[in-house]
């Protein structure tokens, strides 16, 4: 009985995936059970990009916090607000108030002591609030 060898298949490299990508940066520092954690934790789960939290004391009497994250789209945008929105009303800490959410591609969410923005990168970039609010590079 003859066997037909098929020829070599070659070598195809593995699809990327979760073991292929590249670690994801550190979250700012929080502290265990404040709005600031949840909100930073929330942003975390619903994979937002490039979490930057500036501390606001001796800045603005605005809010604590301000934090800045990128979504890849407006729908991302959009989704990550409202969920944001609900984790902080369910997790005790009251209502917050949503600007910007029908055109998603700049979300601004008031948690009291907390200022989230969210953006699409390229409205992120154009923008640049992390250099307006980093005063000195502190942050």
């Amino acid at each position: 009985m003859n066997q037909v060898e098929s020829p070599a298949t070659p070598a195809v490299a593995p699809a990327p995936g979760p073991a292929t990508l590249a670690p994801r940066p550190s979250l700012p520092e929080t502290v265990p059970g404040s709005i600031h954690a949840l909100i930073i934790q929330s942003l975390d789960d619903d994979q937002a990009q490039e979490i930057v939290s500036i501390p606001l004391e001796g800045k603005s009497s605005i809010a604590d916090f301000m934090v800045i994250a990128s979504g890849r789209s407006t729908r991302q945008v959009a989704t990550m607000a409202q969920k944001l929105a609900e984790r902080i009303k369910h997790a005790g800490f009251g209502h917050v108030r949503i600007e910007g959410l029908p055109a998603a591609d700049w979300v601004v969410i008031d948690a009291g002591d907390v200022v989230v923005h969210l953006f699409r990168p390229e409205v992120r970039t154009f923008y640049n609030l992390e250099r307006m609010w980093t005063f000195g590079g502190d942050a």
